[in-house]
């Protein structure tokens, strides 16, 4: 009769086996613990070896917390809760962004030297390329919650823990974190793991609330008693009545799946229509409205509005934001418009096709917010519904952007994807496709892209037939395609496919709405930040932001902003130098005075000397040494800080030194 291992026994044969032949036997531990074992060989780690990664600088932790500050506000409270319930278990409440890196840490006094030597502190990697397995990188690989206990861990100086984490997901549901527990294996608790995903819900709830201020909110649950509580669904949907965000229990309240948020109206899952929702709210705020699934089940929601995005005005006339007859348009697009006269013409025309099949081809520098307005344009359509695929044609490598566009049949090349892939294109159907940067698209996949306009099929790589496609498509380019094409670099028949309609974005130096476009961009850093108030930003200082030539355009302008948003003490509401980094501070003071037009009401504390008024290219060669002398010369982070890609920052480089 065969006898089954104990699980300490199974654990060891599965560890020794592991070493001894570089894969785990079937049935002696989890699957998920085998797949992440085989992760952890595959990085180059060994059980008895030490942590591959080193501690970031402490500019690059304040980076790093900068770009997760909404997830750091809105954890705190919940963490400071969490580690209330575990204080007295030797244990520590970690948070990690979705790198894997920590963010922020609590934990017992007799357990944090133990947790530091082990690198459990803020700013180490857990990712399981670093530290094997573990309950953060392991999370983090598999997109859910795990347990991770003593001998389970990959290296060997990390079996002392037990760890329990959960990620956590925005309202679309992208990871933005992983929230865990780690403690003393001698102490963990069948519970830990319970504990630690309500409170990765908790932080959910919360960011998709201040995420989702400019929409209309669904607080559902199948009791009235039972809104407000932690079991609640919460469902954000738009003004003209698709569902754009939720938390997982509204997704399992609806029968829906996180791909079904942003392509399903409300109205197909509830049996109501959205004004009548809103009349309700109007008359009787606080009181829960009983709804009808279209299965036939019974919900109650209460309907919340942010009161600074939905005055009352709007919200009596039935659907919030519907303009009145003499009104411009309502739109995505709409929404983007602050008052600057050429990019309104640019919308304006866009508007006018969409819907329609014509191609539309967007010209600018680049970080002028090309992708923003096609994702607006197609926002704006009749195929908002569809899919929005966008495709960076300069940052897929060459020898995959074939099977990457194209898609592939099981078995077409070595490493393909034993189930094959659909590509790109196909994911499109019925959406919009967007090429990002199709000047860069090389030749022969150009050729390719050709036949697919005009045939309207794919036909994948391996494959004998050809599958039909229907999209609209949208490309952008930072460079003149006919330029291109005139030198050879670009096909003359693709380009006259791409360019059914050209519309030409602004940069952000030739803008006429500065001050108007800053004041959005800040309100929306404040609801992304979770700011409790507005921010502006100092007269003086506006001065020198609208005079400065902004080579990385609005990526890099969002860039600095959001950063000093972060710099921001608790109580202050207005942006100073203080604020700004030191990098950005020297290329504000070497910039001229900004012009009338782009600040209106404004005046020049004091004139510029002439000898300080430098060239256009002066100021972007400038700001360009400045930031490679703070990177250090790592070209990666210098473009960062600049707001521009990695190959538009080579490209001014030879453009110097020819």
């Amino acid at each position: 009769m065969r006898t089954t291992p104990s699980p300490l026994l199974a654990l060891q044969q599965a560890r020794r086996h592991l070493l001894e032949h570089g894969h785990c036997p079937t049935g002696l531990v989890d699957e998920r613990l085998a797949r992440s074992w085989g992760r952890s060989m595959a990085a180059g780690l060994a059980p008895a070896g030490r942590a591959a990664a080193d501690l970031p600088s402490p500019g690059e932790l304040r980076e790093a917390m900068a770009c997760n500050h909404s997830l750091l506000t809105h954890s705190r409270p919940i963490m400071e809760y969490l580690f209330d319930q575990v204080r007295h278990s030797h244990s520590v409440v970690v948070l990690a962004d979705r790198a894997g890196m920590l963010m922020h840490t609590l934990g017992s006094p007799g357990f944090v030297d133990k947790a530091e030597r082990v690198a459990l502190t803020c700013g180490a990697s857990w990712h399981e390329s670093h530290r094997g397995t573990n309950a953060i990188g392991t999370a983090l690989a598999e997109g859910t919650a795990v347990e991770v206990h003593g001998g389970e861990h990959f290296l060997e100086r990390n079996s002392f823990l037990t760890c329990a984490a959960s990620p956590i997901l925005s309202a679309t549901g992208e990871l933005l974190g992983i929230l865990d527990i780690s403690g003393d294996h001698r102490n963990g608790h069948a519970h830990t793991l319970g504990l630690v995903s309500t409170a990765a819900r908790m932080i959910e709830n919360r960011l998709l609330v201040a995420s989702c201020k400019r929409n209309i909110r669904l607080h559902l649950h199948r009791e009235p008693e039972g809104i407000g509580s932690v079991a609640e669904g919460i469902l954000a949907v738009s003004a003209d009545g698709w569902i754009v965000g939720a938390n997982r229990v509204a997704l399992t309240q609806l029968g829906l799946h996180m791909g079904d948020v942003g392509a399903t109206p409300l109205a197909q899952v509830l049996d109501v229509r959205l004004d009548d929702l809103l009349s309700h709210h109007h008359r009787r705020p606080q009181q829960p409205q009983a709804l009808r699934l279209r299965g036939g089940a019974l919900l109650y929601a209460q309907v919340q509005l942010d009161a600074a995005a939905w005055p009352a005005a709007r919200v009596v006339r039935g659907t919030p934001g519907a303009p009145a007859a003499n009104e411009p348009a309502d739109d995505a697009l709409a929404r983007l418009d602050t008052g600057d006269a050429r990019w309104r013409a640019a919308a304006d025309k866009a508007r006018r096709v969409v819907g329609k099949p014509i191609a539309v081809l967007i010209q600018g520098e680049s970080g002028v917010g090309k992708e923003v307005f096609a994702r607006a344009l197609h926002a704006s359509g009749p195929r908002r519904a569809g899919p929005f695929v966008a495709i960076n044609c300069a940052a897929i490598p060459e020898h995959l952007i074939e099977s990457e566009l194209f898609g592939h049949v099981a078995g077409a090349f070595t490493g393909a994807r034993k189930e094959g892939s659909l590509g790109r294109l196909r994911e499109a159907h019925g959406g919009t496709l967007f090429l990002d940067e199709i000047g860069d698209m090389p030749l022969p996949l150009q050729t390719r892209l050709l036949r697919v306009l005009q045939d309207r099929s794919v036909t994948p790589v391996g494959a004998g037939h050809a599958v039909p496609v229907d999209f609209c498509l949208i490309s952008a380019t930072h460079c003149q395609l006919l330029q291109a094409a005139e030198q050879g670099r670009f096909r003359h028949d693709l380009y006259y496919r791409l360019n059914g309609l050209t519309v030409q974005l602004p940069a952000l130096r030739e803008r006429t709405d500065f001050a108007a476009l800053t004041a959005q961009l800040l309100a929306d850093l404040a609801t992304e930040q979770g700011l409790p108030h507005p921010v502006q930003v100092a007269p003086d200082l506006l001065q020198r932001l609208a005079a400065h030539p902004w080579p990385g355009n609005l990526r890099q302008y969002a860039s600095v902003l959001r950063t000093a948003c972060a710099m921001l003490a608790e109580g202050e509401d207005t942006l100073g130098w203080e604020h700004l980094g030191d990098d950005i501070v020297q290329a504000l003071q070497t910039a001229a005075p900004p012009l009338s037009a782009r600040l209106p009401g404004l005046t020049t504390a004091r004139p510029v000397p002439a000898a300080a008024v430098l060239s256009l290219q002066e100021l972007s060669s400038a700001a360009i040494d400045q930031a490679l002398q703070s990177a250090r010369g790592n070209v990666s982070q210098a473009a960062r800080q600049l707001g521009i890609s990695r190959q538009t920052l080579y490209r001014k480089l030879a453009a110097r030194v020819h």
